[in-house]
C-alpha cells in the first residue's frame, strides 16, 4: 500500500516537472516530454424539461452516432434510429419524467427545483493530455464568480475520471485542477441556458402522435354496431379487462399525453428542434416551455383561453400568451392588463375587444431567445375544408356536422384570410409588447408553415379520389378536385404567412415543405403491401381471421412513406373514445358508431407522423442557428462541427 503511494507521489511529481519543462531546473530531464493538459467540460442534462439526465443522453448518444450524411438531418435520423429500439415510440419511456405538471398546468420539476431560472448547472468536466492519468491524483477546484457567489468546490480524484461540478448560473466560476500542489490546468466555465417558448395549434402541439400510443390485443376484437348502412364489426380492441366500449376499464387504456386537454406530446416539432439545440453545443442548456394546444387559433387559443381538444377535468387556465408570460415570471407573480383598442385592430378583430393578459413586469421577466408558433390554419378553416374533402355531399356525417367542425367549401374559406393578417398584427404587438420581445429582435419570432398534406412527388399532383387509408369509417372517401382546390387555399395561407412573417420581422421557415412532397396523406399501399407500416388498410377480423395484419402487431412509430396520418392510422395510434358516461349524459348519444368516428377523427388524422415533426424540427433548427448565432458574438459559427461535437463527449 505504502509502496502504491510512493509510486503514484512519483508518478505525479515527474508530471508536474514534465509540465513545467520550461524551468531551469526541469531541463535538467532530458527524458521529460512536455504535455499540455486541458478541462474539457459540457452540461450534464442540457435539456432541462426532462428531469432524468439519462434521457438527455440517450438523444445526445444517438446524436453522436450519427453519421456525416444523417448529420445533415439530425432530428430525422435520430427519430428513424429510435424508433428501432422502441417499439411504442422513446416518448414512451420519457412520460411522466418531465418538467410539467398537467394537474396544475404549470412547469414546475419534481423536487422544488427552479425550473424556469436556474441557480446553478451540474457540469461533466475531464482532464485530457495526462498520461498514466488513472494512477495520478488530480485536485478539481472551482471559484464561482459573481456577487454573493456560492462557495467553490474541491474533489480529489484519479486523474482519468470525470467529475461532476456544480456551476453558478448566469455568472458561471473558474475551474482549476492541481497536481501536486502545483496548476496543471485552468478555465473559465459558464453555462449559455436559453430560454425558448413554444405556442400554436395542432401542427405545433404533435397532435396524432401520443406519448403512450393504444395498444391492442392480439386475439380480440370489437364491434361497434350498425352504422352508416352496414354492421361494424370485426374492429381491433384494445388491451385490457374491459367490458364496454367507454366504461371505465375502457377508459384506463386511452392514449397518454404529455398534455391530455391540448394533444400535446413530446414528438412536436417545437420540443424535438429545442431539444436538438440543447445537443449541439456541449455549453448550452435549453429551458423550454411550450404551450401548443389542437384546436387553437390566434384569438381562442393565443389571446383567449381556450380548453383543449379532450375533455379533462383540469383544462389549460391560461391563453397560450398568459401562460407564456406566467412562465416568463418564473417564481414572481404577473400581473392582469387590459389590452389597449390596438388589439383589435379597430374592431376588425372583435373578439379581442376589452381583453385582459397576464404580463411580467420586464424587471422579473426571463428573455425569450426563441418563440416558435405554429398558427393560423384554424384561423381560416383549414380543418373545415378537409372535412368538406373526405366526406360527399351525401354523408350523414357531414349532414349531422358539428364534431367534425362546419364544413366548408374553399371559396368560403378564403375569406377569412384577410381575417388571418389582422389577426397576425394584433399577435406581433403581443409579442413585441407582453412578452417583451424588442422590435429590432424580431427575427427570434419563428413561424413554421404547414407542410402539404396530399401532394404527389412532383410536387403538382395530389392524391387522388378513393378510399386508400379510410376505410375506417364508409363516409370517408377523398375527393381530388376538392383536394386541389383545398391545396390552392393552403398555398395562399403560406404566402400570407410569408408576408405577414416579413411585415412583422419573423423569421419564417418552409424548407419542409419540399420533403412533404410524396409523403403525403395517400403515400403507401392499399392492396399487397411491402411493409405493414407502408399499409394503408386497417385490420379487421372476417370469419376469425385478422386480415391483411394483426393489429397486436402495429407500430405506429415504425418509420414509414406517409408523414401524414390517415383515418385509419388515427384510430390505430391515439384511438380516441369518450367515457359512456359523456356520451350519455352530455352528448345525449347511445350509438357505438359515434365512437368509431371519434377515434378516426379527434386522434389525430391529416397531421404529420413522428417522422413528420422530425422533419419540421430540422427545417426549424436550421434557421434557430442562425438566429441564435447572430446574438451571440462569442460563436463562431451558426453551427459547431459535427466533429467538434463529437470530440467532446
Amino acid at each position: 500500500m505504502g509502496d502504491g503511494m510512493l509510486r503514484m507521489g512519483a508518478r505525479a511529481g515527474l508530471l508536474v516537472l514534465s509540465i513545467f519543462a520550461g524551468s531551469a531546473h526541469a531541463q535538467t530531464f532530458e527524458t521529460t516530454t512536455v504535455i499540455h493538459p486541458e478541462i474539457e467540460w459540457r452540461v450534464q442534462n442540457p435539456f432541462r424539461f426532462f428531469v432524468d439526465p439519462t434521457d438527455t443522453e440517450m438523444h445526445r448518444n444517438t446524436f453522436l452516432s450519427l453519421s456525416d450524411e444523417e448529420h445533415d438531418e439530425p432530428v430525422l435520423s435520430a427519430e428513424r434510429e429510435l424508433s428501432r429500439q422502441h417499439q411504442d415510440g422513446w416518448a414512451s419511456i420519457i412520460l411522466g419524467r418531465t418538467c410539467w405538471d398537467n394537474k396544475r398546468n404549470l412547469h414546475i420539476c419534481p423536487g422544488g427545483v427552479d425550473y424556469i431560472n436556474p441557480k446553478s448547472h451540474t457540469i461533466i468536466a475531464e482532464l485530457k493530455g495526462i498520461p498514466d492519468a488513472a494512477f495520478v491524483n488530480c485536485e478539481w477546484l472551482t471559484a464561482p464568480k459573481g456577487r454573493n457567489a456560492p462557495r467553490g468546490q474541491a474533489l480529489l480524484r484519479p486523474c482519468n475520471e470525470p467529475v461532476e461540478l456544480e456551476i453558478p448560473y448566469p455568472d458561471g466560476a473558474r475551474i482549476t485542477v492541481e497536481i501536486g500542489g502545483r496548476e496543471v490546468a485552468a478555465t473559465d466555465a459558464r453555462v449559455k441556458d436559453l430560454f425558448i417558448v413554444g405556442m400554436g395549434d395542432s401542427f405545433a402541439s404533435g397532435e396524432g402522435n401520443p406519448d403512450l400510443p393504444v395498444r391492442f390485443s392480439r386475439e380480440r376484437s370489437v364491434n361497434y354496431g350498425v352504422g352508416f348502412g352496414t354492421d361494424l364489426v370485426g374492429y381491433p380492441a384494445r388491451i385490457g379487462q374491459w367490458r364496454e366500449i367507454g366504461d371505465e376499464r375502457f377508459v384506463q387504456e386511452n392514449a397518454r399525453w404529455l398534455d391530455q386537454a391540448c394533444h400535446r406530446s413530446l414528438y412536436s416539432h417545437q420540443l424535438r428542434a429545442a431539444l436538438q439545440l440543447s445537443l449541439e453545443d456541449p455549453h448550452r442548456a435549453v429551458t423550454f416551455v411550450g404551450f401548443a394546444c389542437s384546436g387553437a387559433e390566434i384569438t381562442s387559443g393565443l389571446f383567449l383561453r381556450y380548453k383543449g381538444n379532450e375533455w379533462v377535468p383540469n383544462p389549460p387556465r391560461l391563453s397560450q400568451i398568459s401562460a407564456a408570460a406566467e412562465a416568463q415570471c418564473g417564481r414572481n407573480r404577473p400581473r392582469r392588463v387590459q389590452v389597449p383598442e390596438a388589439y383589435h385592430m379597430n374592431g376588425r378583430v372583435p373578439e379581442l375587444r376589452g381583453l385582459e393578459l397576464l404580463k411580467c413586469d420586464e424587471e422579473y421577466a426571463r428573455k425569450i431567445d426563441l418563440l416558435m408558433v405554429s398558427i393560423g390554419g384554424n384561423d381560416v378553416g383549414f380543418s373545415r375544408l378537409v372535412a368538406n374533402a373526405v366526406l360527399h355531399d351525401k354523408s350523414m356525417l357531414k349532414w349531422l356536422g358539428g364534431w367534425l367542425g362546419q364544413i366548408e367549401e374553399a371559396a368560403a374559406a378564403k375569406d377569412h384570410l384577410g381575417t388571418l393578417w389582422m389577426r397576425y398584427a394584433a399577435l406581433a404587438r403581443a409579442l413585441r409588447n407582453i412578452l417583451h420581445i424588442p422590435p429590432d429582435e424580431s427575427d427570434r419570432i419563428i413561424l413554421t408553415a404547414y407542410p402539404g398534406l396530399a401532394l404527389l412527388d412532383d410536387g403538382a399532383a395530389v392524391c387522388p379520389s378513393g378510399r386508400a387509408g379510410m376505410d375506417v369509417v364508409k363516409d370517408f372517401r377523398l375527393d381530388e378536385r376538392k383536394v386541389r382546390e383545398g391545396h390552392v387555399l393552403a398555398e395562399q395561407l403560406n404566402e400570407l404567412m410569408r408576408k405577414a412573417a416579413r411585415e412583422h420581422g419573423w423569421s419564417f421557415v418552409e424548407s419542409h415543405r419540399k420533403k412533404f412532397l410524396g409523403r403525403g396523406i395517400c403515400a403507401g399501399w392499399s392492396d399487397v403491401a411491402f411493409s405493414m407500416a407502408d399499409d394503408l388498410r386497417l385490420p379487421r377480423k372476417i370469419n376469425g381471421v385478422w386480415q391483411p395484419y394483426n393489429p397486436a402487431d402495429y407500430r405506429p412509430y415504425a418509420s414509414r412513406q406517409r408523414w401524414f396520418r390517415t383515418p385509419n392510422d388515427a384510430f390505430m395510434t391515439g384511438n380516441f373514445h369518450v367515457p359512456a358516461t359523456l356520451m350519455q349524459k352530455v352528448l345525449q348519444m347511445h350509438t357505438s358508431w359515434f365512437q368509431l368516428v371519434l377515434a378516426s377523427t379527434y386522434s389525430g388524422s391529416f397531421h404529420p407522423t413522428a417522422e413528420g415533426h422530425a422533419a419540421m424540427a430540422d427545417a426549424v433548427v436550421e434557421k434557430a442557428r442562425a438566429v441564435l448565432a447572430k446574438y451571440d458574438p462569442d460563436r463562431r459559427d451558426p453551427l459547431m462541427s459535427f466533429e467538434d461535437v463529437r470530440l467532446n463527449p
